[in-house]
This record gives C-alpha cells, sequence and structure tokens, in this order.
C-alpha cells in the first residue's frame, strides 16, 4: 500500500466526502480536498497547482477552495480561489488550519479533514450564501496523486 493509500480507510474517505456534501448545503463555495504522497515544493504552491489541474478555477462565482495534503512530507495547505481572496482578509483561513493541525498532530487525519471542511464551509457561508438555484459545479471526491 501507498502513503496515500494508508492515510485514510475507505469509510474515512467517506465520511470525508459526506462533510463536504453537508458543508457545501451552506454555501455556493466549493470544496474539494486533494491529497498525494509527498510535494517537493512548498504545499501552498503545490496546492495552487493541483487547484488549476482540477480546473477547480471554472465556477461561477470563483469560490473553490482545496485542500491539500502530502501525507509523507506532512505538509498540507488551503487555497481559495480569486472570487474568495477579494472578500476577505489574508488570514481567513488561519483558524481552520488550526483545528486541522491540532488533529494532523494527534494522527486524527479524518476528523482534522472533517473539522477544516465543516468550518470553510461555515466561513464561506458569510460570502457565499447558498442560492435556491445553486448546482454542485465540482465533485465532492477525493482526488489522488502519488
Amino acid at each position: 500500500m501507498s502513503k496515500v493509500e494508508e492515510f485514510l480507510t475507505k469509510a474515512e474517505e467517506q465520511e470525508i466526502v459526506a462533510a463536504i456534501g453537508i458543508a457545501e448545503k451552506n454555501t455556493s463555495g466549493e470544496i474539494r480536498v486533494h491529497i498525494e504522497k509527498e510535494t517537493s515544493v512548498v504545499a501552498i504552491d503545490r496546492a495552487m497547482e493541483v487547484f488549476r489541474t482540477l480546473n477547480m478555477e471554472n465556477t461561477q462565482e470563483r469560490n473553490g477552495v482545496i485542500i491539500y495534503v502530502a501525507v509523507k512530507s506532512k505538509q498540507f495547505a488551503i487555497y481559495g480561489d480569486k472570487g474568495i481572496n477579494e472578500k476577505v482578509g489574508v488570514d481567513f483561513w488561519n483558524s481552520t488550519k488550526d483545528a486541522m493541525q491540532n488533529h494532523f498532530q494527534n494522527g486524527n487525519f479524518k476528523q482534522g479533514l472533517i473539522d477544516g471542511i465543516l468550518k470553510a464551509g461555515e466561513q464561506l457561508k458569510t460570502h457565499f450564501p447558498y442560492q435556491d438555484n445553486d448546482k454542485d459545479e465540482l465533485s465532492n471526491e477525493i482526488s489522488l496523486g502519488e
């Protein structure tokens, strides 16, 4: 098994996908999780690359968010699209990252991701509330790298 496959069980992955669905019921924002083995660059830079690779900038309001995790490198980052960054302060994601970091340090990766996803959804709700005509623009499935 690879480091990515060992990171979460299939059941844990499904709980994370369910958390994305719950978070997105409060906001028109789109949340994705990407997990890969390692990165040779700073996590936020890699998160931005993956964001573009997954075409996450193609949301109507440019309000996509990626939570990126490099398992072996022990790094993670949260990156929000242009529409979010135009409306929020630079420390917008810090409390979300702090909550996740605490869980990650204790080896509770599933709960760290779930808490991060739900907190991101709550924060996005302020600037991008759910609309009756809202459609799910991006997959909620976890994307996996090598």
